[in-house]
């Protein structure tokens, strides 16, 4: 009997571990691996796998401004993170002083908060952003080409937090604006391009 009850629990964390794999990828992962990753390599004439741009994180983040000392508003900024990117958000310090805000180096109060997403929670962040989030920002013609630093990182700005489906009606009493960056590895302006295009990132129309 004792012998049968040590076979049983042997055979639990195998079961754990098969449902754990069993887990499917999100969609712009298995995508980004299955097709998109070769795709690019051949578009932009990389012999190297290894080459390819990747996306590596995202970072959510948006400043509190002249603001900071009002409660409400900081925790609906934090709160608004939390929601949609399902990883609770840091608060940033001054790091200069600036008079102007009356804003001391490293004051109590935060300037800011931000959240740094990775793997599956990056790759299910940017598809909602693209598909859900985007789409319902008013009079929306695209978003800018010109937001790539040297390294092909995208820096891509929201005024407000209502495009996103998880911000409820008491949430957008106080709006404020978002920043997305996208880190890329492997990136330049033309590679990052062809990989945020290829995952369905509406870029403005470019003039002709």
């Amino acid at each position: 009997m004792a012998e049968k009850k040590t076979a049983a629990k042997a055979e639990k964390p195998a079961v754990k571990t098969a449902a754990k794999s069993a887990k499917a990828q999100p969609r712009l992962k298995a995508l980004y691996n299955a097709e998109l990753k070769a795709k690019l390599a051949k578009e932009l004439g990389l012999k190297n796998i290894n080459q390819v741009p990747e996306l590596k994180k995202v970072i959510v983040s948006s400043g509190v401004g002249k603001k900071r000392e009002d409660k409400r508003f900081t925790e609906t900024v934090a709160l608004t993170i939390a929601k949609i990117t399902g990883q609770a958000p840091t608060s940033r310090l001054a790091k200069k002083s600036i008079a102007t805000f009356k804003i001391r180096k490293g004051m109590g109060a935060p300037v800011g908060y931000l959240t740094t997403l990775r793997n599956d929670r990056m790759y299910e962040f940017v598809d909602r952003l693209i598909n859900v989030a985007l789409p319902h920002v008013r009079d929306f013609h695209g978003v800018s080409r010109n937001a790539f630093d040297a390294q092909g990182n995208y820096n891509l700005g929201l005024k407000e937090q209502t495009v996103f489906p998880e911000i409820t009606f008491e949430d957008a009493a106080a709006l404020h604006g978002l920043e997305v960056t996208f880190i890329i590895k492997n990136g330049s302006k033309e590679g990052s391009t062809k990989l945020l295009e290829l995952f369905g990132m509406p870029f403005e129309k470019e003039a002709k």
